[in-house]
Parts: structure tokens; sequence; C-alpha cells
């Protein structure tokens, strides 16, 4: 049996998987997150629920391999004593913006708030008895696998993802000690085997061999067999990444460009920070916190395409791809009397599908090919949802029959690691299947494409507002701090 772990936003997933690929057992557990009166600022408590994410291992036999993957980047600063220091800043932490802007002078790359570096030097210039405290900074699932193990590594996929986490000679030029940021390791590669201690805290048996894993991303690229050219993943849930497998690189800085964990491929990527976690948001707000995904998108069928002709920016925690504007805010665009919660909880769920669009359609302008779209994770729940998706991107969305890509993804490394496949490539290939098509309705089309042109054309105009209201905010929370 292979076990394995995807430490997510809002939740720890765990399952066990036979050596088939085929899922047995499957757990969640929440993650607890903290906010403040500063939107830069989005922590979690690292000591998260892998503890509490109860799967009946010793009843399904014995566990060959651990696998743990994990969203990025969330850093962990980890104290002498092996737990973590304090609580971690988590991907939508963007408190960094003036160490981004100096670490980018520093590489002469662009580098984002979101990014781990900028973080620990957030650290370093703004709380050093913290920093000082900081034995590692590890990304997320790599602190688990050092808490399974008490080896210290933090997963590499290649060189290129280096510009994304950091390297010996920025971090000594930044004035940081470099120890505190470990050695790379490849996913696939032995970290080593679960201690007796972690046996008795987790429930996992002693000696069991881990190996690493890597960025969710990653994972979900084996996990929905994204692994030919011109195919595509859309991995839903709190935030959105659009991945699309190719042959070239590609030169556009409103896009990701990074190797394939396949060989000689390429991975070319989007990330939209707040899909699903607007609609939560949304919900909340609107005080139907309580109500059922199921019973809500049953509301919204009754509501038409285009919502009434209401629009919704999804820009709750800034935009990374394609704008890459921590400015940016969420917008309705379009509200009247005759709107109601209905129609904007509609545009919430259609700007998901046009924020998509937006990215695949970049991609189209350098000439790439998107043959369909393998979507997963939470979102992928709702046959709505994926056709509004479909109708909104003109893209067949492909639902595969494990909608955890991050965990099959993480048991195909599991398969390569363990000589059961000889390749990534194939580990993948062999283990996917496909459960249900959505074919996007041409009598949309229309409709769709004039309201993409609007949702494009509200964020140019609006940018040089959102500019200035973040600049309002910042004096305002400084305001308060003084005065309370």
């Amino acid at each position: 049996m292979i076990l394995v772990y995807d430490i997510g936003t809002t939740s720890v997933k765990g399952a066990i998987f036979n050596v088939k690929g085929e899922i047995l057992s499957r757990a969640v557990s929440p993650v607890r997150l903290r906010t403040g009166a500063n939107p830069l600022i989005n922590e979690c408590d690292p000591n998260i629920g892998i503890i509490n994410t109860q799967l009946e291992v010793k009843k399904t036999g014995s566990v060959r391999a651990i696998v743990v993957s994990g969203n990025g980047p969330t850093l962990v600063p980890v104290g002498k004593h092996g737990g973590p220091v304090s609580f971690a800043p988590t991907w939508l932490d963007r408190r960094g913006i003036e160490e981004s802007k100096l670490i980018s002078e520093i590489t002469g790359n662009y580098v984002d708030p979101s990014f781990f570096l900028p973080k620990a030097y957030w650290f370093y210039r703004n709380n050093r008895e913290l920093y000082e405290k900081t034995a590692y900074f590890l990304p997320c699932p790599d602190f688990i696998n050092y808490s399974f193990t008490g080896e210290a590594f933090a997963v590499l996929p290649s060189g290129a993802f280096e510009k994304y986490m950091w390297n010996r000679d920025e971090v000594e030029k930044l004035g940081m000690d470099s120890v505190k940021f470990p050695e790379y390791i490849k996913p696939g590669e032995i970290i080593g085997k679960v201690r007796k201690e972690a046996e008795d805290r987790f429930g996992v048996p002693a000696g069991t061999p881990v190996f690493g894993g890597g960025p969710d991303f990653i994972m979900s690229l084996l996990g929905t067999a994204t692994v030919v050219p011109g195919r595509a993943c859309d991995r839903s849930g709190t935030s959105e990444g659009i991945n699309l497998c190719s042959e070239k690189p590609v030169n556009d800085g409103r896009l990701l460009s990074l190797p394939h964990i396949i060989e000689n491929l390429h991975n070319i990527s989007g990330i939209i920070s707040t899909s699903g976690k607007a609609l939560e948001w949304f919900k909340t707000i609107t005080g139907k916190n309580n109500l059922d995904y199921e019973t809500l998108f049953e509301e919204l069928c009754e509501v038409p395409p285009g919502c009434r002709r209401l629009i919704f920016l999804p820009y709750l925690a800034g935009e990374r791809s394609p704008i890459w504007d921590p400015d940016a805010r969420g917008t309705f665009v379009g509200l009247t009397l005759n709107h109601g919660r209905r129609e904007m909880t509609r545009a919430v769920v259609e700007s998901v599908g046009f924020a998509i669009r937006d990215v695949l359609e970049i991609m189209e302008e350098n000439s790439f090919t998107v043959n369909d779209l393998r979507v997963t994770g939470g979102q992928s729940k709702s046959p709505l949802w994926n056709q509004i998706k479909a109708d909104i991107t003109g893209k067949r969305i492909l639902l595969p029959d494990c909608t955890d890509s991050e965990l099959k993804g993480n048991a195909c490394v599991a398969l390569k690691s363990l000589k059961i496949y000889k390749t990534f490539l194939e580990s993948a290939e062999k283990t996917f299947r496909i459960r249900r098509v959505y074919e996007p309705q041409q009598k949309l089309k229309e409709l769709y494409d004039e309201l993409f042109t609007i949702y494009r054309e509200s964020y140019r105009g609006l940018k040089p507002v959102f500019k200035k209201i973040s600049q309002v905010t910042f004096k305002e929370e400084k305001w308060q701090s003084e005065n309370l």
C-alpha cells in the first residue's frame, strides 16, 4: 500500500492507494488559518492535521512508501526543537512587497511577494528575533517530511525552480544565513525513513521510506496525465492553477514557464489567486456559509448565463497570472437594483471561468495549443461549474475518476520510486481514467465572448483606481496601529 498526503490551503488530505493506482481510502483534516487587518497577511498553523487525518493504515496491510505534496509557496520557520516557531505565511501572503522589490533588483528577475525568499527576508528585516530562532525555512510538504524523518530537505523539481525558491548566493547577498535554507532533493528521491517518535505521533509505521513529492501543481501533472503536449489541467480549489504540457518554453512574463517533471517537456502555467476562495468569501458575507454547495448550485441554475449583465473580478488577494498585480481588488461590474444574491453568486462562479480563459488566451497568443482541460479539486464536484468553465473557455472539460490529482500524482511518484513503473510518464498514463466529458455549448459562445472582452477591459480601466485605493488602505492601517 502507498500512503500519500497533500497539504492544501484549507485542509490536509490523506489517502491510501494500491499498486494499481486505485484509491482505497481518503480522509481530510482542516488547516487553521489566520488573517488580520492587513489584507496582505495570510498565515496558517503548521501544526496541521496529518495527526488528525484518520486513515486506517494498519488495517490495509504494510505501507511500502510515503509521499507528501503541498501548496506553495507556504514557508514554515522551523526551530531547533523541530517544531514551527510561528504561524507560517501562506502562498496568499504578500506582505513582503518591499522585500520582493529588493530581491528583484539583486537577481535581475521579477520575484513576486508570494514566493519563498521574500517571506524569509521579511522575517529577517522585520522580526529578527523569530528569524534567529529559526533553524530551517521549509516549504510546507518538506516540513512534514522533516517531521517524519528528521531529515531537512526541500524538493526541487529542477534547477529552473530555484528562482521561485532560493539559492545560496542570493541568500548570502541579502545578509541571511544560508544554513537556514536546506539542500535540494528531486521528486522520487528517498528522503529518509519514518522515525519511531513519528510513528507514535502520526500512527505511521516506523521504517517506512519517505520519497520526495514536491509542489502540488507538479504532482497534479502526473495525477491528471498532463504529460503529453496540448494537454492541460485545471487545479481547482481555493486558488486555481492552469498547467499546460508543452514541447517548448514560453518567453512571456504573464505566464510561468518551467521544465516539466517529464524530461524534455515544459510546464506553461498561470496561477489564479482566489477562485474557490472567492465563492467561500461571498457565501460567508451573505450569511449563507451554512448553505451546502449542492443546494447553492441548484439555485444558480435559475440564474441565466451572464447573470443579467453582471461581471465579477475575483482579485480578492491581489492577482498573480496573468496580471501580476498585488494591488488588484475584487469588484462587481454592472450592479443594478435588478441584481440580487443569486446573480452575484453566479457572477463569482463565472468569474473563475473568465480568469481561466484569460490565462488560456495568453497561452494561445504565444502559439500554444490547448486541446482540453482536465479538471480536479473541489470545484470539479459541481457539474454546473464544470459546464460553465467549458462554455466560457470553449474547451472540453475532462473529469477524471480521481479528482484529488495531487494525491494521485503522489501515488504515481511512489509507483515509479518503487520500480513498479519505469518512468513518471508510464506511471501517469497507466493509472489515469476519465469519468465524464463536458462539451462547450456553442449557443452561449457569442454571449461569453462579449462578456470576456468586458471582463478584461474592466481590469484595465480600474488598474489605476486599485493602485490608489491600495495606498489609502495602507495609510488607514497605519492610523489604526497608532491609535489602538
